[in-house]
């Protein structure tokens, strides 16, 4: 294990913001406090506790435990790779990353087999070279990094919203503005854990912007455009307007459609090369599930 141990000059910044370790997200310093392996002056603390002048913050960082996820021989929809990173499309219906429950047939024991195990480590033994991620029933393209290096670049400018992630989505109803932006802090449902919801209690800011392409019988396709990134967050904001994504299993009461998940795909990524610095732009077409609802949806206007 390695210890790092700085000595505040200053009082009044929190503890998550003082702890600076070159190559360290602050994902991965929040995770340390979080295990109880940051201490001021000896007693662990929270990642809001603030510092004062003259306090000893000791920060551990563990040994990385070996990997140990099943390497699994699943069928990738690769749409670019080099030694550095890949853009995967992801399929409707695969996991990102396995948790409880879903310790196998994830898109990181397909990458474990690809790979050989060649993945970034930052995010830890569970989501080796996962930058980010889009939900189960969510389809498109996703970065993934093989080194370090990459991803701390690729993170980098998802954070700083140099790298643009565009969705396409059908929702229910006519929207009535064309553009708009949505704007509404989310957080953590206040009764049922699984969902996420617009609250001003224990949240984070999260804005999506959004663009009607065309209207259909009674519902709409809509561009999506994310400036944040938090977990479901383009399902909560269209539902927040009124207009839950056609299909979702979470948010909507209905599936009038009988589809597998919700009518959401991530179409377009595009960021600078975490090495070379070229600019590069992919797009993933929708999967048959939503081509045929588009198509129901026009016939039936």
């Amino acid at each position: 294990m390695n210890k790092y141990e700085f000595i505040a000059e200053e009082s009044g910044i929190r503890v998550d913001k003082y702890i600076k370790i070159d190559g360290m997200p602050r994902s991965q310093v929040q995770k340390l406090i979080d295990e109880g392996n940051v201490t001021v002056n000896s007693k662990a603390v929270k990642g809001s506790a603030k510092v004062k002048a003259g306090d000893v913050i000791e920060v551990t960082v563990p040994d990385a435990v070996e990997l140990d996820i099943k390497a699994e021989n699943i069928p990738l929809d690769i749409v670019y790779e080099d030694e550095h990173m890949l853009v995967i499309n992801k399929p409707q219906g695969m996991v990102v990353h396995p948790a409880a429950g879903n310790y196998e047939g994830t898109l990181v024991n397909a990458l474990m087999y690809h790979c050989k195990g060649s993945l970034s480590g930052i995010n830890g033994v569970m989501r080796p070279g996962i930058v980010h991620r889009i939900d189960k029933d969510t389809s498109g393209l996703l970065l993934v990094a093989k080194t370090n290096e990459a991803h701390l670049s690729l993170s980098e400018q998802i954070k700083n919203k140099t790298a643009h992630r565009h969705y396409i989505c059908l929702v229910y109803g006519l929207v009535a503005n064309k553009k708009g932006i949505i704007d509404a802090p989310i957080g953590r449902h206040p009764t049922n854990r699984l969902k996420m919801a617009v609250t001003p209690t224990n949240s984070k800011n999260a804005v999506t912007h959004f663009e009607v392409l065309e209207y259909l019988n009674n519902a709409t396709y809509v561009a999506c455009d994310l400036e944040t990134g938090r977990t479901h967050q383009i399902r909560v904001h269209m539902q927040y307007i009124g207009h839950p994504i056609i299909g979702d299993p979470l948010y909507v009461n209905k599936n009038a459609y009988n589809l597998k998940g919700q009518a959401l795909h991530a179409q377009k990524i595009s960021f600078d090369h975490p090495i070379s610095g070229e600019r590069m732009e992919f797009t993933a077409q929708p999967p048959e599930d939503f081509t045929q609802l588009l198509d129901r949806l026009r016939n039936e206007m």
